[in-house]
């Protein structure tokens, strides 16, 4: 028989200590401090708890659209 631990996605496993991450077009993202944050995407707050992330993400994050992509460099060029 399986136990709980086994059907647990580890980002909605409030045992962990998360961060906030964001990326270029100003996304954030929860993630679990025992995995490396992808490439792309920088820590702006934590190590902390779960419901601290979401408290942050919930007062830094005031618009839900993302930001301009920033200008590739190879497109302006041409």
């Amino acid at each position: 028989m399986m136990n709980d631990d086994t059907k647990t996605n580890p980002f909605d496993d409030e045992r962990y200590a998360f961060a906030v991450l964001t990326n270029a077009v100003g996304q954030y993202s929860l993630w679990p401090t025992f995995r490396s944050p992808p490439s792309g995407w920088t820590v702006v707050f934590g190590p902390a708890e779960r419901s601290a992330c979401f408290d942050y993400v919930e007062d830094a994050w005031t618009d839900l659209l993302p930001s301009a992509r920033p200008a590739d460099p190879a497109r302006q060029a041409s």
